[in-house]
């Protein structure tokens, strides 16, 4: 069995073709095929090409388009206040959401392991799997065509950048809330539980000694973060100066 056949035997729901009309721009058959090939199909099938140096190309000109985009809207912001709303919007949470609005999981070739453990629900493998369009979009059509798709599916969020820039990274804010209160530094304690494909980390964040907030996420990073964002708008209710 040739490899195409391989990847037609073993493929998504949906037929990949119909993605692009969601998608809202033609690419390159081979390209999109490969943008939708997960390693563990890849690896099932035979060790095919899969979608990670896609995904690598995608990542960067998504960076580029995204940062131009805040620094030419926002032109009184400072470093530290771009490099958050950036953040916030290249986020695997962000990623997914395109992923979901547009249907991707149905399209994703994934391994059955993948597949039966929830993967084309999973954020991580969405996010990776958008990224890797960016890349295809960008081989196939160059920085311009890809700046109006990229745009227009983040269009929500490019809206909304200054308050998702805000809250993107609690553990910074409540550091310096701490800090200029006065109230220590923040320690976090992060344990995990479950198999390794379907990992659950859960943080907690405490101040003197104190729990001051709990959260969860399938990171550490987005657990810690869930737990500072709990601890943060805690303190806040308590903080009388917080109402002026």
């Amino acid at each position: 069995m040739s490899k195409q056949k391989s990847r037609e035997a073993s493929g998504p729901a949906a037929d990949p073709l119909a993605l692009l009309g969601r998608w809202r721009i033609q690419l390159d058959p081979e390209l999109l095929i490969l943008a939708l090939t997960h390693r563990s199909f890849a690896y099932e099938q035979g060790d095919l090409p899969h979608n990670e140096r896609l995904e690598f190309l995608g990542d960067s000109v998504l960076s580029i388009i995204v940062t131009e985009h805040l620094f030419v809207k926002f032109p009184t912001c400072t470093e530290a206040q771009l490099s958050r709303m950036r953040g916030a919007i290249v986020s695997q949470v962000t990623l997914a959401k395109v992923g979901r609005s547009i249907g991707l999981g149905d399209f994703i070739l994934l391994g059955k392991g993948e597949n039966l453990t929830g993967g084309r629900d999973r954020d991580s493998i969405l996010c990776d799997t958008v990224e890797a369009l960016i890349g295809a979009t960008y081989m196939s059509h160059g920085l311009e065509p890809t700046r109006r798709v990229v745009e227009e599916h983040l269009r929500p969020f490019l809206e909304d950048a200054v308050e998702l820039g805000r809250s993107s990274d609690y553990k910074t804010t409540l550091q310096e809330y701490t800090a200029q209160a006065g109230l220590g530094e923040p320690m976090y304690e992060t344990t995990s539980r479950g198999p390794d494909h379907a990992r659950i980390f859960s943080a907690t964040v405490s101040i003197g000694g104190v729990v001051m907030g709990e959260g969860e996420g399938t990171s550490k990073k987005t657990a810690n973060s869930s737990a500072a964002k709990a601890a943060y708008f805690h303190l806040r209710e308590d903080d009388p100066k917080s109402a002026e």
